[in-house]
Protein backbone atom coordinates (compact mmCIF):
# COMPACT_ATOMS: atom_id res chain seq x y z
CA UNK A 1 0.00 0.00 0.00
CA UNK A 2 1.52 3.37 -1.31
CA UNK A 3 1.05 6.11 1.31
CA UNK A 4 0.60 9.91 0.43
CA UNK A 5 2.02 12.60 2.55
CA UNK A 6 2.16 16.13 2.85
CA UNK A 7 5.11 18.15 2.60
CA UNK A 8 5.31 18.85 6.56
CA UNK A 9 5.33 15.29 7.13
CA UNK A 10 8.42 14.48 4.72
CA UNK A 11 10.19 13.28 7.79
CA UNK A 12 8.85 9.91 7.48
CA UNK A 13 10.37 9.87 3.36
CA UNK A 14 13.84 10.24 5.31
CA UNK A 15 13.02 7.38 7.53
CA UNK A 16 11.76 5.18 4.64
CA UNK A 17 14.37 6.24 2.28
CA UNK A 18 17.04 4.91 5.47
CA UNK A 19 15.33 1.48 5.46
CA UNK A 20 15.75 1.12 2.16
CA UNK A 21 12.35 1.39 0.89
CA UNK A 22 11.59 3.42 -2.30
CA UNK A 23 9.87 7.13 -2.09
CA UNK A 24 8.50 9.60 -4.95
CA UNK A 25 9.15 13.50 -4.63
CA UNK A 26 8.47 16.51 -7.21
CA UNK A 27 11.96 17.87 -8.45
CA UNK A 28 12.17 20.76 -10.69
CA UNK A 29 11.58 18.50 -13.38
CA UNK A 30 8.89 16.04 -13.08
CA UNK A 31 8.27 13.39 -9.77
CA UNK A 32 10.92 11.42 -8.65
CA UNK A 33 11.49 7.72 -7.32
CA UNK A 34 14.13 7.59 -5.13
CA UNK A 35 16.47 5.33 -2.66
CA UNK A 36 19.95 5.59 -1.25
CA UNK A 37 22.42 4.77 -4.08
CA UNK A 38 24.00 2.88 -1.33
CA UNK A 39 21.71 0.24 -1.28
CA UNK A 40 22.00 -2.02 -3.78
CA UNK A 41 19.01 -3.94 -2.93
CA UNK A 42 16.77 -0.74 -2.96
CA UNK A 43 17.62 0.44 -6.19
CA UNK A 44 16.71 -2.64 -7.09
CA UNK A 45 13.44 -1.89 -6.30
CA UNK A 46 13.54 0.79 -8.40
CA UNK A 47 14.05 -1.20 -11.88
CA UNK A 48 11.39 -3.29 -10.44
CA UNK A 49 8.74 -0.40 -9.65
CA UNK A 50 9.34 0.96 -13.04
CA UNK A 51 9.88 -2.34 -14.91
CA UNK A 52 12.63 -0.67 -15.88
CA UNK A 53 15.62 -2.40 -18.10
CA UNK A 54 18.44 -3.62 -16.25
CA UNK A 55 21.06 -1.98 -18.90
CA UNK A 56 19.80 2.21 -18.45
CA UNK A 57 21.65 4.09 -15.37
CA UNK A 58 20.20 5.53 -12.82
CA UNK A 59 21.25 9.41 -12.21
CA UNK A 60 22.01 10.12 -8.86
CA UNK A 61 20.94 13.40 -6.71
CA UNK A 62 23.10 15.41 -4.08
CA UNK A 63 22.16 18.11 -2.35
CA UNK A 64 25.41 19.78 -2.25
CA UNK A 65 28.51 19.76 -4.51
CA UNK A 66 30.84 18.79 -2.06
CA UNK A 67 28.91 15.32 -2.11
CA UNK A 68 29.25 14.62 -5.43
CA UNK A 69 32.82 13.22 -4.20
CA UNK A 70 31.02 10.62 -2.48
CA UNK A 71 30.02 8.97 -5.25
CA UNK A 72 32.47 10.53 -8.32
CA UNK A 73 35.84 11.75 -9.02
CA UNK A 74 35.94 15.08 -10.31
CA UNK A 75 37.38 16.02 -13.61
CA UNK A 76 38.78 19.28 -14.29
CA UNK A 77 35.74 21.70 -15.24
CA UNK A 78 33.66 20.09 -12.62
CA UNK A 79 33.81 22.46 -9.81
CA UNK A 80 33.45 25.73 -11.97
CA UNK A 81 29.93 23.72 -13.81
CA UNK A 82 28.37 23.35 -10.17
CA UNK A 83 28.91 26.68 -8.99
CA UNK A 84 27.74 28.05 -12.31
CA UNK A 85 24.79 25.91 -12.64
CA UNK A 86 23.72 23.76 -9.31
CA UNK A 87 20.71 23.49 -8.54
CA UNK A 88 19.38 23.25 -11.72
CA UNK A 89 19.43 21.73 -14.62
CA UNK A 90 22.57 20.46 -15.42
CA UNK A 91 23.23 16.83 -15.03
CA UNK A 92 27.28 16.25 -15.19
CA UNK A 93 29.00 12.95 -16.35
CA UNK A 94 31.71 11.69 -13.85
CA UNK A 95 33.90 9.00 -13.71
CA UNK A 96 32.16 6.72 -10.55
CA UNK A 97 34.20 5.69 -7.16
CA UNK A 98 33.79 2.23 -6.21
CA UNK A 99 31.21 3.75 -3.53
CA UNK A 100 28.58 3.73 -5.76
CA UNK A 101 26.75 0.65 -6.40
CA UNK A 102 27.08 -0.89 -9.76
CA UNK A 103 23.53 -1.86 -10.62
CA UNK A 104 23.18 2.18 -10.18
CA UNK A 105 25.54 2.57 -13.24
CA UNK A 106 24.27 -0.34 -14.72
CA UNK A 107 27.56 -1.83 -14.63
CA UNK A 108 29.35 1.30 -16.02
CA UNK A 109 31.97 3.00 -15.29
CA UNK A 110 30.35 6.64 -14.92
CA UNK A 111 27.58 8.42 -12.84
CA UNK A 112 25.20 11.13 -13.86
CA UNK A 113 24.89 13.76 -10.94
CA UNK A 114 22.68 16.41 -10.52
CA UNK A 115 21.29 18.79 -7.77
CA UNK A 116 17.46 19.59 -8.63
CA UNK A 117 16.30 23.35 -8.28
CA UNK A 118 13.22 22.46 -5.98
CA UNK A 119 13.00 23.63 -2.05
CA UNK A 120 10.91 20.46 -1.20
CA UNK A 121 13.75 18.22 -3.41
CA UNK A 122 16.55 20.01 -1.45
CA UNK A 123 14.80 19.62 1.84
CA UNK A 124 14.91 15.80 1.52
CA UNK A 125 18.09 15.08 -0.47
CA UNK A 126 19.68 17.04 2.91
CA UNK A 127 17.55 15.38 5.72
CA UNK A 128 18.27 11.88 4.39
CA UNK A 129 22.08 13.39 3.93
CA UNK A 130 23.09 10.90 1.04
CA UNK A 131 23.30 10.74 -2.45
CA UNK A 132 20.14 9.43 -3.58
CA UNK A 133 19.44 7.37 -6.80
CA UNK A 134 16.72 9.15 -8.75
CA UNK A 135 14.91 8.63 -12.01
CA UNK A 136 11.21 9.60 -13.03
CA UNK A 137 8.34 8.28 -11.38
CA UNK A 138 6.70 6.42 -14.06
CA UNK A 139 6.29 3.23 -15.61
CA UNK A 140 9.11 2.22 -17.93
CA UNK A 141 7.55 3.75 -21.45
CA UNK A 142 4.73 5.68 -19.97
CA UNK A 143 4.60 9.54 -19.64
CA UNK A 144 6.39 11.27 -16.60
CA UNK A 145 3.93 12.43 -13.81
CA UNK A 146 3.99 16.26 -12.36
CA UNK A 147 1.49 15.69 -9.76
CA UNK A 148 1.37 12.64 -6.89
CA UNK A 149 -2.22 11.30 -8.29
CA UNK A 150 -0.49 10.80 -11.21
CA UNK A 151 2.54 9.41 -9.84
CA UNK A 152 0.18 6.90 -7.46
CA UNK A 153 -1.77 5.87 -10.67
CA UNK A 154 1.29 4.34 -12.27
CA UNK A 155 3.57 3.02 -9.12
CA UNK A 156 0.45 2.05 -6.74
CA UNK A 157 1.44 -0.44 -4.36
CA UNK A 158 5.21 -0.17 -6.13
CA UNK A 159 6.21 2.27 -3.90
CA UNK A 160 6.12 3.03 0.06
CA UNK A 161 5.36 7.22 0.19
CA UNK A 162 4.49 9.54 -2.27
CA UNK A 163 5.41 13.20 -1.05
CA UNK A 164 2.74 15.47 -2.06
CA UNK A 165 4.25 18.79 -2.84
CA UNK A 166 2.11 20.06 -5.16
CA UNK A 167 2.55 19.96 -9.52
CA UNK A 168 6.43 19.90 -10.28
CA UNK A 169 6.70 22.54 -12.80
CA UNK A 170 7.58 20.18 -15.59
CA UNK A 171 8.76 21.39 -18.62
CA UNK A 172 12.32 21.03 -20.47
CA UNK A 173 14.38 18.19 -18.81
CA UNK A 174 18.05 19.15 -18.00
CA UNK A 175 20.93 19.39 -19.79
CA UNK A 176 23.59 16.23 -19.52
CA UNK A 177 27.19 16.79 -20.24
CA UNK A 178 29.44 14.14 -20.11
CA UNK A 179 32.80 15.65 -19.01
CA UNK A 180 34.48 12.31 -18.90
CA UNK A 181 34.30 12.39 -22.92
CA UNK A 182 37.36 14.37 -24.94
CA UNK A 183 36.75 16.84 -26.41
CA UNK A 184 33.65 17.46 -24.09
CA UNK A 185 30.11 16.17 -25.43
CA UNK A 186 26.42 17.24 -24.59
CA UNK A 187 24.46 13.87 -24.21
CA UNK A 188 20.95 15.48 -24.25
CA UNK A 189 20.49 19.29 -25.50
CA UNK A 190 18.50 21.46 -22.26
CA UNK A 191 18.31 25.03 -20.55
CA UNK A 192 21.92 24.80 -20.30
CA UNK A 193 23.57 25.75 -23.77
CA UNK A 194 26.77 24.83 -24.95
CA UNK A 195 27.74 28.60 -25.15
CA UNK A 196 26.76 29.17 -21.07
CA UNK A 197 29.52 25.72 -20.39
CA UNK A 198 32.05 26.47 -22.41
CA UNK A 199 31.70 30.34 -20.07
CA UNK A 200 31.53 28.84 -17.05
CA UNK A 201 34.78 26.77 -18.34
CA UNK A 202 36.44 29.40 -19.44
CA UNK A 203 39.14 29.28 -16.31
CA UNK A 204 39.61 25.91 -16.44
CA UNK A 205 39.95 25.19 -19.88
Amino acid sequence: MTRVIPPDAFDEAVQALRRGQLVVFPTDTVYGVAALAENAEAVTRIYAAKNRPRHMAIPVMVAEPDRATDVARPLPGFWALAEAFWPGPLTIILPKTEALSPIVAAGGDTVALRIPDHPLALALLRAVDRPLAVTSANLSGQPPTLTAEEARDQLEGRVAIIVDGGRAPGGQPSTILDLTSEPLKILRPGPITWPQIAEALKMTR
